[in-house]
């Protein structure tokens, strides 16, 4: 299985240019079973890539662009009276995918942030009562900008907690930029991409990540990285055990991507940052991504 997904990291390296560490981040996410909030600045790249992602699995994709008078059941969808039945019937809403790009996921409202609790822990939406069912495999890719404040809602703890990474775009180099300018000259898109792996193949490669080892001793850096969190007089708020079982699964999906059946502790340490910062609150302004590299710095490693 590790064929196709070569073939993925080549197709979306077709379009995104010296993004490799995103790349390996983004795909960590999707086989961990978790999903992704990339903060950035706007222009690097982030719509980009979620669509190159969804245009190789050949899955459906929508987009929500997040704005203040977007509706809960603007996403979820919501039950229509038809007068020739003369009953009301569900119309799905655009979560009814397998790739979701919730665009500047911040300028939505606090209520309609909160439609998306259950959509991204439980895979279902609860119209009237009713349960409906997502297809799978469902991911979600939010973005929001870190630098304009201004007509935004900041995420609730909840909310951040249902995101397996956040991680940064960032700009590129200089010579990854001129290599940009030539491609858009060359004129591909995204559009072109052929799809290189199915859904199928993606839950098949979900469960192989859950196979691989991961041995008691790394568990247990695990657990004393996020018990440590939540002692630290540096902390106000510490990782939940959602981010315990997360930060183990992405480490597993780490390894498997890199080829191997068990999990090191350099793979814990390499995903620490972008799945523990964003679920802290810390005192004092401190920065959450210092207090992450101070946890690695004093939690003894096996």
């Amino acid at each position: 299985m590790r064929e196709p997904l070569r073939r993925l990291v080549t197709n979306l390296g077709q379009v995104m240019v010296g993004k490799e560490a995103a790349i390996e981040l983004l795909l960590v996410g999707l086989l961990a079973g978790g999903h992704v909030l990339l903060e950035d600045v706007p222009g690097v790249g982030k719509t980009l890539l979620a669509k190159a992602l969804a245009r190789s699995l050949g899955g459906t994709f929508q987009r929500i662009q997040a704005t203040p008078d977007l509706l809960p059941t603007d996403l979820s969808g919501t039950n229509i009276w038809n007068p020739k039945t003369a009953e009301f019937e569900f119309r799905p809403g655009p979560v009814f995918c397998n790739i979701l790009l919730a665009d500047e996921i911040n300028r939505a409202t606090p209520r309609t942030q909160s439609a998306l609790l259950e959509v991204m822990e439980e895979y279902q939406v609860t119209i009237d009562g009713v349960t409906y069912p997502l297809p799978q495999p469902f991911f979600v890719i939010a973005t929001q900008n870190p630098v304009e404040y201004q007509g935004t809602f900041p995420l609730p703890e909840a909310q951040l907690d249902r995101f397996a990474l956040c991680f940064s775009l960032g700009y590129p180099s200089e010579e990854e930029e001129l290599q940009m300018l030539q491609r858009v000259r060359g004129g591909l898109e995204v559009n072109q991409l052929e799809p290189c792996l199915s859904l199928g193949e993606i839950q098949q490669l979900r469960q192989q990540v859950l196979q691989v080892r991961v041995e008691l001793p790394l568990q247990k850096y695990i657990l004393a990285l996020v018990r440590a969190s939540r002692e630290s007089d540096r902390i106000t708020l510490g990782v939940s055990p959602r981010g315990t079982v997360m930060l183990q699964r992405t480490a597993q999906a780490l390894a498997f991507l890199n080829g191997r059946d068990y999990v090191l502790p350099d793979d814990v340490k390499q995903l620490a940052p972008h799945v523990l910062t964003h679920r802290l609150i810390t005192a004092a302004g401190r920065s959450g991504r210092a207090c992450v590299a101070e946890l690695l710095e004093t939690v003894a490693v096996p």
